[in-house]
């Protein structure tokens, strides 16, 4: 395993309402010396939810992206809250933004984006034993949920308006997951 560069200076060099960029000056295990920016890593991560009804839907969620300036299908998502653990924040937000509560949440997997640039950590959580239930979030407008066959997954991702990478991930590990536990229950029958 290598050797993580040693921090010689960290310098904030923007800021606004939501992000931090810092600039990071290193020395690696070579001597050689680099600069680096990244987005600075805040709060206590964030979680994202794939909500299975009973039928084997997956219960996705259609919301205002700023950043694309689209309304794209995704699901349900949200930071942890002070306070808060993962399953918590999932337990809150699925509820916040889909109308469900969950008797049954399993973490799948802790994921990054572009890992390079920044901290962000996500942990998916699968989402069963759904029933209604709805909290009022911090969402501008109602959100529109949306049930789809988690079986025509690839369906899905061939979509123009289904396009975010995490979801996309989160819905092939929980699909296998599911074909997993299913393969076991038929084999012990």
């Amino acid at each position: 395993m290598p050797v993580k560069p040693q921090i010689l200076k960290v310098t904030s060099v923007a800021r606004s309402r939501l992000f931090h960029v810092e600039a990071l000056e290193l020395r690696f295990s070579n001597g050689v010396e680099r600069s680096y920016e990244r987005l600075a890593t805040r709060g206590r991560g964030a979680v994202m939810i794939v909500p299975i009804l009973a039928n084997g839907d997956v219960v996705l969620i259609r919301e205002y992206a700023a950043g694309l300036d689209e309304y794209p299908l995704t699901l349900p998502k949200g930071l942890i809250d002070p306070g808060e653990n993962a399953e918590q924040a999932a337990h809150r937000e699925l509820q916040e933004e889909a109308g469900f509560g969950s008797r049954k949440l399993e973490r799948l997997k802790e994921m990054t984006s572009a890992p390079n640039y920044m901290g962000h950590r996500m942990t998916v959580l699968l989402a069963r034993d759904l029933y209604p239930s709805q909290l009022e979030g911090d969402e501008p407008e109602p959100l529109d949920p949306v049930h789809w066959p988690l079986s025509e997954l690839e369906a899905l991702v061939q979509r123009e308006d289904f396009s975010e990478g995490r979801a996309i991930a989160a819905l092939y590990m929980a699909r296998t997951r599911l074909e997993l536990e299913a393969g076991s229950v038929s084999a012990t029958d």
